[in-house]
């Protein structure tokens, strides 16, 4: 399984109406990708624009090309991206060990 790592930054006082499109975002396109495996969302405590988006896929290559590379992609955008207050810095990991 692969971690997509994606550090996200939206504009002040934003955080409400985020907060809902991410959710819809998630459960409305990302949730449908092949090789969608599920997500977490973190917001920051001490920064509270600053969120990090967790979604794990079945293989590189299910976000790289299959999601990235579709429709589904340009609607995710177009119900996330406005907030961005710049474009999100995202990085992919392999699991090297974890807890029981």
């Amino acid at each position: 399984m692969i971690l997509e790592l994606a550090e996200i930054r939206i504009q002040p006082d934003q955080n409400a109406a985020f907060d809902e499109a991410i959710a819809r975002g998630l459960r409305d396109v990302i949730s449908h990708a092949r090789g969608f495996k599920g997500y977490k969302v973190n917001k920051g405590i001490e920064n509270p624009e600053r969120y990090i988006l967790q979604i794990f896929w079945d293989t590189l290559e299910d976000h790289t090309v299959g999601f990235r590379q579709s429709d589904a992609f340009t609607q995710w955008r177009a119900i996330v991206g406005p907030f961005f207050a710049a474009p999100p810095l995202v990085e992919h990991f392999d699991l090297l060990t974890k807890s029981a």
